[in-house]
């Protein structure tokens, strides 16, 4: 395989259905190593191999892939230099930068997020390390799977006018398959603020988080991103500046306080511990819960016994079902539960399958979702 070149294509890049990958990375172990496990799923082609930015912005067009996976730090032209030219030449990309877990590499993945791209993926420090992760491997691949058929979907659809409002306000309807039935919220005014959220899930965040500026001196907000360690602390310090206040990872053992937003850090579950002088955080290094840590479900399962039907969840962007089980607590114990919709979501995963479970009290478009936290708070009767 040549540095620049991209590599032959597999037999199976020229199916029709296949979702067709760029790997642009200037190591090539790494390079060969994506590629062939790209090359060994059914629903993947490689479209192309390449060593620097630059020769991904020369070949875009040519080599047409639905998906790129960009690392960080390449001569000539690094990944963040090289977002903004791939995606002016394709709008609809799917970008994931690929980065190790330092703070500036954080700092970057998060800046290309804002800057249009869909997710980053944590490497593994050594080509070793990257040889034999068997979790970066299936996490990627899954990125790779989810993001691209969510292109192919969008790109297949044709849009239309909006619809006029539903005379049923107990249905949402998703873009694809049948309508959802919401429950009724419960009567319970809200005492505290749960956020669970997964891949898109730091820009969904952000936009709420920012839309919440008057609500949260007087709210606690726990918050589990799925996020890896130093990237959590990038993310606390953003969430800080979006909801001009206290933002921070979890502390094993602080008070939980109106005013305050926490963070699940990254590698531990975070969870809510009620005791007789008030609720205080738990931070638990156990195993993977739904193969993540830090994990929703334990935050939103401790949070139902610890403010029972004070508590309002909001399930926001992300892949797989990470949020249904403890969500599904949180309202067997009188609280609710919203989701984000489909259209704003950039993988309508977690989302889709709490909306699917029954579990919502409503469905929204992430820029309804903090004025209706707002009116809920106030006191909004249902």
């Amino acid at each position: 395989m040549g540095l620049a070149a991209p590599s032959v294509p597999s037999a199976i890049a020229t199916a029709d259905h296949a979702i067709r990958v760029m790997v642009v990375d200037d190591s090539v172990v790494v390079r060969g190593l994506v590629a062939r496990w790209i090359e060994e799923e059914p629903d993947l082609a490689l479209a192309a191999s390449l060593r620097t930015g630059r020769d991904a912005v020369d070949a875009l067009e040519r080599v047409d892939p639905d998906v790129v996976i960009l690392d960080i730090e390449m001569p000539e032209l690094d990944g963040i230099s090289a977002l903004p030219l791939l995606l002016a030449k394709k709008r609809d990309l799917v970008v994931i930068m690929a980065s190790t877990l330092t703070r500036r590499n954080a700092e970057v993945s998060l800046k290309a997020l804002s800057l249009g791209a869909a997710d980053y993926i944590p490497k593994p420090e050594t080509s070793h390390g990257v040889t034999t992760s068997a979790d970066f491997r299936r996490d990627l691949i899954e990125k790779i799977r989810a993001l691209g058929r969510r292109r192919r979907q969008r790109a297949a659809t044709p849009r239309s006018a909006p619809a006029a409002a539903a005379p049923q306000p107990a249905l949402h309807r998703a873009e694809h398959g049948a309508p959802i039935t919401l429950r009724a919220f419960a009567p319970n005014r809200p005492r505290v603020l749960l956020i669970g959220s997964s891949t898109g899930g730091p820009q969904a965040l952000t936009a709420v988080v920012s839309g919440l500026r008057a609500l949260l001196p007087r709210v606690p907000v726990l918050i589990t991103q799925h996020m890896p360690p130093t990237f959590t602390t990038i993310l606390a310090e953003h969430l800080a500046r979006a909801a001009a206040g206290p933002a921070h990872e979890g502390i094993d053992g602080e008070p939980v306080r109106a005013g305050t937003i926490y963070l699940a850090p990254g590698g531990k579950h975070m969870q809510a511990v009620k005791r007789d002088n008030g609720v205080f955080i738990a931070l638990d290094d156990g195993p993977f819960v739904n193969y993540c840590k830090p994990a929703v479900d334990p935050l939103f399962h401790s949070a139902a016994a610890a403010w029972g039907p004070a508590a309002l969840a909001l399930v926001l962007t992300g892949m797989g079902h990470d949020g249904v089980k403890g969500g599904a607590e949180i309202v067997a114990q009188g609280g609710n539960v919203i989701a984000q919709d489909e259209a704003t979501s950039v993988v309508w995963g977690m989302p889709g399958s709490a909306a699917h479970a029954g579990i919502c009290s409503a469905v929204l478009p992430l820029d309804q979702i903090a004025p209706k936290v707002v009116r809920l708070f106030s006191g909004e009767r249902p």
